[in-house]
């Protein structure tokens, strides 16, 4: 059972997740971080870590966030012809640059 990043991460995002996850499964958008839920090991070290407790485990967190993280990684993005899919780790990736639309669209 990975773990979801909620909405308090929304243009805060603060990276401490990033940096305890021992896996690098948390990938950047514009606004937000997502966890991809293939790649998480569900150690709980994003958790602990998380200074805005935005990290759920994913059954706890609210049904729209938990498919929004989803949607990062299974739908494309916009300005992206293919979705993400699993990477195999964020670094080497790099900031995403976009978010799922429901971010994208959330109040400032």
């Amino acid at each position: 059972m990975a773990y979801v990043i909620g909405p308090a991460c929304v243009d805060i995002m603060d990276r401490s997740c990033m940096e305890e996850c021992p896996v690098d499964c948390i990938y950047e958008g514009m606004r937000k971080l997502y966890i991809n839920p293939v790649e998480c090991i569900d150690c709980g070290a994003c958790e602990t870590a998380c200074p805005e407790q935005a990290i759920a485990v994913d059954r706890l967190a609210k049904p729209e966030h938990r498919e929004d993280n989803r949607r990062f990684f299974t739908e494309p993005l916009p300005g992206r012809t293919e979705p993400l899919g699993t990477p195999g780790g964020a670094t080497g990736l790099g900031p995403v640059g976009v978010d799922t639309p429901l971010v994208a669209g959330a109040a400032s």
